[in-house]
C-alpha cells in the first residue's frame, strides 16, 4: 500500500508541476477566497477508475478541498450520471480540474477497454493479462486500472519477471541453452517464460520443462494444436498465453481454443480517454 501512495503522490506532483510552471495565470481573475461547489459528470457507459489520482490533485492544492462520491471504484456507471461533488477553494479546483480529470478519464478508460475484453471470454477457462505497454511513467496507474477492470497484470517491469524473447534465444545458443540459464539466475519467486513462434519450437521449450509459454501470433488452428501437444506430452503444469493480433472480435475464440492467458497490448497502449465534464453549480 505504502508503495501505491507513493506512486500516486509522484505521478500527480509531476503532472501538476507540468501543468502550472510558475503558476496558474487564469485561475486569478477569481477573488483568492472564493467557495464553490462543482460536480463531475461521464458523458458516457464506462467502469470508473483512478478516483484516488483525481482526489490527490485536489489535496495536493488544497488539504482541505471536500470530495463526495456517488459511484465506488469499479463501478460501471451510465452515460450522463454524477460521479461526485467538490467543494473547496474555487482556484484550487479551476488549478487542478484538468490533471483531475485527465487522470480519472485515462484509467476509467483503460479500466473500461479491460472489463469489455473480460466479459467478451467470460465462462472459459482463459484469463485476460496486461503487458508492458504502457504510457511511460505511467505503469502502475495503468495496470491497477487493468486490474479495476477484472484483467490481471503481467510483470510490471524487467525487474519481477523473465520472458525470453527470440533475441535472448538467439543469444544464448537455442531454446534448452535459454531456459537452463534462465534457471540458474532468477531469484527466488520470479517467474520464468518463454516466447515461441512455431509448433516445433513449442515441443522444444516442453521438453526442456518450461513452465509458461507465450504463443506469439499463432493462428487459432496452431493454438489449439498447442493446447492438444501440452496435453500429449504430459505437461499439464505449463501455462500457455496466447499473444499477437488480439480483438474484441477475435478474442473469446482465442479462449475457447484451451489457452491459459490471453495478453493483449491494447489495453494499455491504444486508450480512448473517457468523456468527463466538470461544472461548478449555482451557490444555494
Amino acid at each position: 500500500m505504502m508503495r501505491w501512495h507513493e506512486e500516486i503522490r509522484k505521478n500527480v506532483s509531476l503532472a501538476l508541476a507540468e501543468d502550472i510552471g510558475a503558476g496558474d495565470l487564469t485561475a486569478s481573475l477569481v477573488p483568492a477566497d472564493k467557495i464553490l461547489l462543482a460536480s463531475v459528470i461521464s458523458r458516457e457507459q464506462a467502469v470508473i477508475c483512478g478516483t484516488a489520482w483525481f482526489e490527490e490533485c485536489f489535496r495536493q492544492l488544497a488539504p482541505g478541498i471536500e470530495i463526495s462520491w456517488l459511484i465506488q471504484e469499479g463501478e460501471t456507471v451510465k452515460a450522463d450520471q454524477k460521479l461526485c461533488e467538490i467543494k473547496g477553494n474555487a482556484r484550487a479546483l479551476l488549478t487542478a480540474e484538468r490533471t483531475a480529470l485527465n487522470f480519472l478519464q485515462l484509467l476509467s478508460a483503460v479500466a473500461t477497454h479491460t472489463r469489455r475484453y473480460v466479459d467478451a471470454i467470460s465462462g472459459t477457462a482463459a484469463v485476460i493479462v496486461d503487458t508492458r505497454k504502457t504510457l511511460p511513467g505511467l505503469r502502475f496507474a495503468q495496470k491497477y486500472a487493468v486490474k479495476c477492470g477484472g484483467g490481471n497484470n503481467h510483470r510490471f517491469g524487467l525487474y519481477d519477471g523473465m520472458l525470453i524473447k527470440e533475441n535472448h534465444i538467439i543469444a544464448a545458443g537455442g531454446i534448452e541453452s535459454a531456459l537452463r540459464a534462465a534457471k540458474e539466475i532468477a531469484p527466488a519467486g520470479v517467474f520464468i517464460q518463454i516466447e515461441v513462434e512455431t509448433l516445433a519450437e513449442l515441443q522444444q521449450a516442453l521438453t526442456a520443462g518450461a513452465s509458461m509459454i507465450l504463443l506469439d501470433n499463432f493462428d487459432l488452428k496452431s493454438l489449439q494444436a498447442a493446447v492438444t501437444l501440452k496435453r500429449q506430452l504430459s505437461s499439464q503444469q505449463a501455462i500457455l498465453e496466447a499473444s499477437g493480433n488480439i480483438t474484441l472480435a477475435n478474442v473469446r475464440t482465442v479462449a475457447e481454443t484451451g489457452v491459459d492467458r490471453i495478453s493483449i497490448g491494447s489495453l494499455t497502449k491504444d486508450v480512448k480517454a473517457l468523456d468527463l465534464s466538470m461544472r461548478f453549480l449555482p451557490p444555494a
